[in-house]
């Protein structure tokens, strides 16, 4: 081999070694592809084994979920690792900022903690993020519907985990999934889950992990696209993806500002009250807006994505309402399409309307919100509402995450249904260009928190 060519091919070499390098810096393999040093497993009976570079968790009749976790914890990182599950009636997770309670479901021993989502059925939430054994869902991958089929099946996808302060975020194959600002757990383990199985014939599923690595120091936060939304659990504050997407709170947490009462020029001087962080309407024994009266944004909006907390008293009744204009100058609360806020258990209006168009969540007197137990956080608790209204008019409705309704205002079955509603003596119900946001007060003890908008163009 002549010199030139020599120098050539050792530079070359050179070159592929020095970006090998600047890749892997920084990072640390947490498995060997040979065995399972630096784990252990914990809760549950089901099998983890070592095949062919991978760990592939087995499910077993007759136990709990499962985990594998990590001798270490861990507080901001970058984790990377591949999946694989083969069964789209299996499903896992990997735990993260976890911790373990050995005096936990009676002395069994109970894992808590975030979890990033592996789900290969139909509903396709691989990615999102939920609280093992404590709140449930924090983020369902419903609320970012353009990641839902990121996920396959049958090969391994490549899963990413960034944790940096109070910011959780997702990526399934490159695809930005779910985010999420909370502080309930600074650090913790890793653990790779396996799911408990509600049949016998279901025993010998597989789950396969690979190439799992985390990288600790030098980390920066990584942008998420402007169309996801972002779920905050940091009471009355805006996180820096929020307010660069272009959110702004209608609630500071410790005034006023921006409300007026409805068909008044200042806010009302009783019935409501801002304290430790939340806005409250008073209770005046159920009589509607007998006491402070409703209360509207200064401000009307056209299209736009509205979140909010709500915590109802036992028996409450009140609503959020939208496109209000106060023109119809009405006895009572001010007309307007409403999302409905009631104690459905309690409360005898939830079995008034037509085909439960009353109860939690719904188009007031309109469209019925079909709802699931585990996703209405019990009376007392907060629970989170949004409204979204499309520049086209297009309008869904959500409640903890999970949209329960969606129409089109203005189109003809929208119509159809306002004809045999309460509305029918409003001209043109619902179809204002524009109007006020509004918080009613139906004279029960409703509290309001941590209400932001986005107006959308």
């Amino acid at each position: 081999m002549n010199k030139g060519k020599f120098l050539f091919i050792f530079a070359f070499a050179c070159m592929i070694y020095s970006e090998t390098f600047a890749q892997n810096a920084g990072w640390t393999s947490l498995f060997n592809g040979k065995d399972l040093t630096g784990w252990k497993k914990i809760v549950g009976n089901a099998d983890y084994k070592v095949e062919n570079g991978s760990i592939v968790g087995y499910t077993v009749p007759s136990s709990p979920n499962s985990f594998l976790i990590t001798d270490k914890e861990y507080g901001d990182f970058v984790l990377e690792l591949e999946v694989m599950i083969p069964d789209t009636t299996s499903n896992s997770g990997i735990q993260f900022r976890s911790h373990y309670d050995p005096n936990g479901n009676g002395g069994k021993g109970k894992v808590y903690g975030y979890q990033f989502e592996l789900d290969p059925s139909s509903r396709k939430w691989t990615g999102g993020i939920y609280d093992e054994g404590r709140r449930d869902w924090l983020y369902p991958l419903g609320l970012n519907a353009g990641a839902q089929s990121a996920f396959k099946l049958g090969v391994f996808n490549k899963i990413k985990l960034e944790c940096i302060g109070h910011t959780l975020k997702t990526w399934v194959n490159g695809v930005p999934s779910a985010i999420v600002e909370d502080t309930v757990d600074a650090k913790g383990f890793i653990a790779l889950q396996v799911h408990a199985i509600s049949k016998p014939e279901m025993a010998g599923e597989k789950i396969y992990w690979k190439n799992i690595r985390i990288k600790t120091s030098g980390i920066t936060a990584t942008p998420f696209p402007k169309n996801i939304y972002v779920i905050n659990n940091i009471p009355n504050t805006l996180s820096a993806t929020e307010k660069n997407n272009g959110w702004q709170l209608l609630f500071d947490g410790k005034s006023s500002k921006g409300w007026i009462g409805a068909y008044k020029n200042n806010f009302p001087e009783k019935g409501w009250k801002v304290e430790n962080g939340e806005l409250t309407v008073l209770s005046s024994e159920g009589k509607e807006s007998a006491n402070g009266g409703d209360i509207v944004t200064q401000k009307q909006y056209s299209a736009f994505d509205l979140s909010f907390d709500f915590k109802l008293s036992t028996g409450a009744n009140s609503g959020v309402k939208y496109f209000v204009t106060l023109s119809e100058n009405n006895q009572g609360s001010a007309i307007g399409l409403e999302y409905q806020l009631l104690d459905d258990k309690n409360h005898p209006d939830a079995k008034l309307g037509i085909n439960g168009n009353r109860t939690l969540a719904s188009l007031y007197d309109l469209i019925y919100a079909p709802k699931q137990d585990r996703f209405v956080h019990p009376i007392g608790q907060w629970n989170t509402g949004r409204i979204v209204v499309y520049p086209n008019n297009h309008v869904e409705h959500y409640l903890n995450g999970i949209k329960v309704l969606e129409y089109e205002r203005g189109s003809k079955s929208f119509r159809d249904l306002v004809a045999i509603s309460k509305y029918k003596v409003w001209p043109n119900f619902g179809e204002a260009k524009q109007g006020h946001i509004l918080l009613q007060d139906h004279g029960s003890e409703v509290s309001f928190r941590s209400i932001k908008i986005k107006e959308l163009k």
